[in-house]
């Protein structure tokens, strides 16, 4: 029986923050630190690209070199590279999972920093806690290690990673 060919992601602009967003962000804190709804929307607005999938099945939240933003995986890019596109969060739904969105999500981030004229896109993945899905993910979108830091008072160690465009 032959398969049929999943529609393509309806992807949004994100410009604020909403319960289901939160909801899924908070759903997943292990992998991403937990927020409030006040911070999720700030980020948000701040950011260089968000965007979202169905409304909250697929969460993308980036920012550019020039951002305010203060995290410290963040600012670890910043003190390396003078222009780039840092991945702050993205996650997918447990119910969405297998469907592409992250990958859909992704390819939309690829091609806005493209057109802003950067040239590299940067993220970090937790390796303690493991998170092998997320590493397994990115090596297949082309991103490879450049570093790592403990965050969180050691509890937490994440490797950098970076993939040009």
């Amino acid at each position: 029986m032959p398969r049929t060919p999943q529609s393509q992601p309806r992807i949004q602009l994100l410009h604020a923050a909403s319960e289901p967003l939160l909801a899924l962000n908070n759903d997943h804190c292990i992998e991403l630190s937990p927020l409030t709804l006040p911070e999720l929307d700030q980020i948000i607005r701040a950011s260089f690209f968000s965007a979202t999938i169905n409304n909250s099945d697929a969460l993308l939240i980036s920012f550019d070199q020039t951002s305010a933003y203060q995290h410290v995986n963040f600012l670890w890019f910043r003190e390396r590279y003078d222009r780039f596109v840092y991945v702050d969060r993205v996650v997918v739904s447990r119910a969405a999972r297998g469907k592409g969105y992250a990958r859909a999500l992704y390819t939309d981030l690829f091609q806005h920093a493209k057109s802003a004229g950067h040239s590299r896109i940067a993220c970090e993945v937790n390796l303690n806690p493991p998170n092998p899905v997320s590493d397994a993910f990115h090596a297949s979108l082309g991103f490879y290690e450049i570093g790592r830091a403990p965050n969180r008072n050691n509890s937490k160690t994440v490797r950098y990673l970076l993939r040009p465009l």
